[in-house]
């Protein structure tokens, strides 16, 4: 019984990181360049049981079966598919239509990566991210806004395995590529991928493993009521 207990709270903790993930994707469903995160679990190794009532004198050990306790979150990835194209007029717009990330450089000097091209201009005339970040351009230095702005597009070899920095930022320790013929599009932004018919489904099937959870907790508790209380008594 107080194994059903554990076996429950594994699978509440699931479903709760399973909730807060897709929250964080339906949040930024109107986040410029927001690619949407998505989890992977696994179901934890079967663990195998044992005790020692087995022989004449009920004193060896016998295996009685085994027991899985649940599954856990193995880890997250980034959902690279690309999102729709949005006109904005505005010259310091900018979306690449094609595969890589914008770098920036961050206020601690590390490079990051972004597909939100929603950017601004400096008392430098430098292109800058809206939380203030650098541009880097193809020299490796801020870029200067001009009719042709060379911007360092990247490719990830392997997106999966980006990190999540926060508002649509990345970093990896991966070797990018650098795109040499970037498709870049002027007065356009790239909007999240976020799919909410997709999201809303899945937030509506966690609730529903919620309920069956909370079954399945009240009918241990009750079962746990009677062997404390009555078969105590006894």
């Amino acid at each position: 019984m107080i194994r059903g207990l554990d076996t429950v709270e594994q699978s509440l903790d699931v479903l709760l990181k399973r909730q807060e993930n897709t929250s964080g994707n339906i949040a930024n469903v109107n986040t410029t360049g927001y690619q949407a995160k998505q989890l992977f679990q696994s179901t934890l190794k079967e663990v195998q049981f044992e005790n020692h009532q087995g022989g004449p004198n009920v004193s060896e050990r016998q295996n009685i079966g085994g027991f899985t306790f649940g599954n856990a979150i193995d880890g997250s990835y980034v959902d690279s598919s690309k999102g729709s194209m949005k006109e904005t007029g505005r010259a310091t717009d900018f979306a690449v239509n094609s595969d890589g990330y914008f770098t920036v450089r961050m206020n601690d000097g590390s490079l990051a990566y972004t597909r939100n091209g929603n950017f601004k201009l400096n008392n430098q005339n430098q292109y800058m991210t809206q939380e203030g970040y650098q541009v880097i351009g193809n020299n490796g230095q801020a870029i200067t806004a001009s009719n042709n702005p060379a911007f360092r597009i990247v490719s990830i070899p392997n997106e999966q395995q980006l990190t999540d920095a926060g508002n649509g930022y990345y970093t990896t320790n991966q070797n990018v590529q650098i795109n040499t013929n970037p498709n870049v599009m002027q007065g356009y932004l790239e909007q999240s991928n976020v799919s909410m018919s997709d999201e809303m489904v899945t937030l509506m099937q966690t609730g529903r493993e919620f309920e069956a959870n909370q079954k399945v907790l009240s009918s241990t508790n009750e079962t746990l009521d009677k062997a404390v209380n009555s078969l105590g008594k006894v």
